[in-house]
């Protein structure tokens, strides 16, 4: 596994306080470390398209982020215009009061229009769980309707909540998907011991803002 360790890695990068310096930095250390991605705010998108053009680096940006309370229709909007900046990939955030409402159906729906809005670019869809808010029951329902949705993703995080990735919602996940879709273990991931244990029970993709550090122990 340590030859692969670095393309488990995007590359993370989403403080409001971002500079267009510390883009590039970030995109630079993507390119020498051979991170599977960058994942930057939308208002980096096109910057990062633009240093990141002609490498193997994908460019992931998230969408109604960090609470998931957006409307739809504004996070398909965010969604084409990430698209058209040069996003190859979206990660976007549940409505997660609606899925503690037991309104399986937008969750649902939502999902489905922004995973196809990304597939017609030929792009692909992270779906934003939270599951620091969420019951093992309601993660187990997002899981499943994220792959009924058509997403290509679960994720556990977006790192601004009040708890990260834990091994045992990795693993639940995992069991919930199956094992055709991605599982990204985001939030909290800053040793290389942590990122091991993560892909141990099912994590496809690690969203990390440690992923030089991580290197250093390879």
């Amino acid at each position: 596994m340590n030859n692969n360790i670095a393309k488990y890695i995007d590359h993370t990068l989403l403080k409001p306080v971002a500079t267009q310096a510390q883009i590039l930095t970030l995109c630079q250390e993507a390119i020498q470390h051979k991170f599977k991605a960058v994942c930057v705010n939308p208002v980096h998108v096109k910057l990062a398209r633009e240093k990141l053009d002609g490498t193997d680096v994908n460019v992931c940006t998230v969408v109604g982020f960090p609470l998931g309370a957006n409307l739809t229709d504004v996070k398909v909007y965010e969604t084409e215009k990430a698209l058209a900046d040069g996003a190859d990939e979206i990660d976007m955030v549940i409505n997660i009061g609606a899925l503690k409402d037991g309104n399986d159906s937008l969750v649902q729906d939502e999902i489905a229009r922004i995973s196809q809005t990304a597939h017609d670019a030929g792009a692909i869809c992270k779906v934003i769980l939270e599951t620091v808010l969420l019951t093992d029951d309601e993660k187990v329902r997002a899981c499943k309707l994220a792959k009924q949705a058509g997403a290509d993703f679960v994720k556990t995080s977006t790192g601004f909540g009040s708890g990260g990735a834990t091994v045992p919602d990795v693993r639940l996940m995992r069991q919930t998907v199956g094992e055709k879709m991605g599982v990204k273990a985001s939030g909290g991931v800053r040793t290389l011991a942590v990122l091991r244990e993560m892909v141990e029970v099912g994590a496809t993709r690690i969203g990390t803002s440690s992923g030089v550090s991580i290197s250093k122990d390879i």
